[in-house]
């Protein structure tokens, strides 16, 4: 058992509109969701951020059913694609979405989801720890998923619960989709904690967002990068928010100039800015920058979170025990995924992690054993036999310009760089010829309506190509 509904009673769990959730009536809603479900089942969960969603969620993982969390605004034939591979045993669905699939039986409904049944029924061959499957970040509507299991949610949702000192008089706000791994850890923390949620469906740059925040006196605020730097453009620290307790930002690195402003911001009004470092592969979190810690070491990703680790390796794999000396990242931690499915038949698999976790991601320590993100592993470039990395590039362009769109891509001695705003383009030209010293024959400028971007607001580089 991750969450003990129970135990919190006539407390407020969720909040949505004018509905006051109990966390007795979220029980038994999960309670009547399962009696129509049979255990070590595969069901499809098509997410928006409503109360069905958030107990077909808790009901499935706590009675042994196991969900695989898809955005409801999925392509219809990516969302067809993953069904035929799959071939789930249920499907959660809002009832405007679809009015029935092939080999399925439409049954319980409730709360404008109704669950599909497919008939003959076929229990899925499943491990018996395998509890939750969820794409990568950057997926869209890929085959790949990455394998959960009870022990992973529940470790990263004590760890994140500790370091961030959630109290059941806390009240988170959706602001991320409940696909996304960072958004799901933020409803398994805060129901852990015995904590509420306040569920929005606009997303934080309207001013709807905000009123529903204040309005239902919110306490906590979680963004990714990207709507950091929408929030930045819209003047959101000139704002008071007097409800507002904490401020998280995961899923990718802050700007250090972008870091220090909200990181002032949120000492100035009695806030704590927490930046933090997470994948997928291991649950949700592996690292977090403290509080305290948030303006004299701006651009750090942190330290490991409780019960987790880190070292440095070498490109010879050689651990790196010196201070700043860059190497690819390795996190050891009971979050650490099981492994990967491409398939019905990896879902019997078990641990292939051990615990351990290559994330790709190239970093240093500091004196104080604070890391830094440097880029991706496979993010780097070589421009006339020099690395270049090409996040660094984006952000650099997006300080000097002040500018959210731009995206950077391309293969050795070739360099794309995307941008949205026709007006800047030879200015961006000349610098990034001048001051990042690249050969104006070494790279080229696309101009592009939107930069294309998944549900949760991380770019997709692999649909760049082509784009003019």
């Amino acid at each position: 058992m991750i969450w003990d509904l129970k135990k919190y009673g006539d407390d407020i769990a969720i909040i949505d509109g004018d509905d006051r959730i109990s966390y007795k009536r979220l029980g038994e809603f999960c309670d009547e969701i399962a009696a129509n479900v049979h255990k070590r089942s595969l069901a499809f969960i098509f997410t928006e951020n409503k109360v069905a969603v958030i107990a077909a969620y808790i009901s499935f993982i706590e009675h042994g059913i196991v969900p695989l969390m898809l955005d409801h605004g999925i392509d219809k034939a990516l969302a067809e694609r993953m069904r035929q591979t799959y071939q789930p045993d249920y499907i959660w669905q809002s009832e405007e979405l679809n009015d029935g699939y092939a080999g399925y039986v439409a049954g319980y409904s409730s709360g404008g989801y109704r669950l599909y049944k497919k008939e003959p029924v076929s229990k899925t061959l499943m491990d018996d720890k395998l509890a939750l499957l969820i794409s990568t970040s950057g997926s869209t509507g890929s085959p790949k998923l990455i394998r959960l299991s009870y022990d992973n949610i529940l470790s990263n949702t004590k760890a994140i619960t500790e370091y961030l000192k959630i109290g059941s008089k806390e009240r988170a706000i959706t602001s991320l989709p409940l696909n996304y791994v960072y958004g799901l850890s933020v409803l398994n923390t805060y129901l852990y904690a015995g904590a509420a949620l306040v569920l929005s469906r606009d997303n934080c740059y309207s001013k709807s967002f905000w009123d529903c925040f204040e309005r239902n006196e919110a306490t906590s605020f979680a963004g990714i990068p990207f709507m950091y730097e929408m929030m930045d453009k819209l003047k959101f620290t000139k704002k008071k928010v007097p409800s507002l307790k904490t401020m998280t930002q995961a899923g990718g690195k802050l700007s250090p100039a972008l870091h220090e402003k909200f990181a002032m911001y949120a000492k100035d009004n009695g806030i704590d800015f927490v930046v933090m470092y997470g994948a997928s592969e291991a649950t949700a979190r592996m690292g977090y920058l403290p509080a305290d810690k948030s303006l004299e070491k701006k651009g750090s990703m942190g330290i490991a979170i409780p019960g987790g680790r880190f070292e440095l390796i070498d490109d010879d794999g050689r651990v790196i025990d010196i201070p700043d000396e860059k190497g690819e990242l390795i996190y050891y931690g009971d979050n650490v995924s099981l492994g990967y499915a491409e398939g019905p038949g990896d879902l019997v698999k078990g641990d292939e992690n051990k615990g351990r976790l290559a994330t790709g991601d190239m970093a240093y320590r500091d004196a104080d054993g604070y890391y830094y993100i440097v880029g991706r592993k496979k993010r780097f470039i070589k421009i006339t036999g020099k690395r270049t990395n090409l996040s660094e590039v984006e952000l650099l362009i997006k300080e000097r310009f002040g500018i959210v769109d731009v995206a950077c891509a391309g293969a050795d001695d070739s360099l794309d760089i995307y941008i949205c705003e026709e007006a800047l383009k030879e200015s961006i030209a000349g610098y990034v010829y001048e001051s990042i010293k690249i050969n104006r024959h070494l790279f080229h400028i696309h101009v592009i309506s939107e930069i294309p971007k998944n549900a949760a607001g991380k770019v997709q580089y692999a649909l760049l190509a082509g784009k003019e």
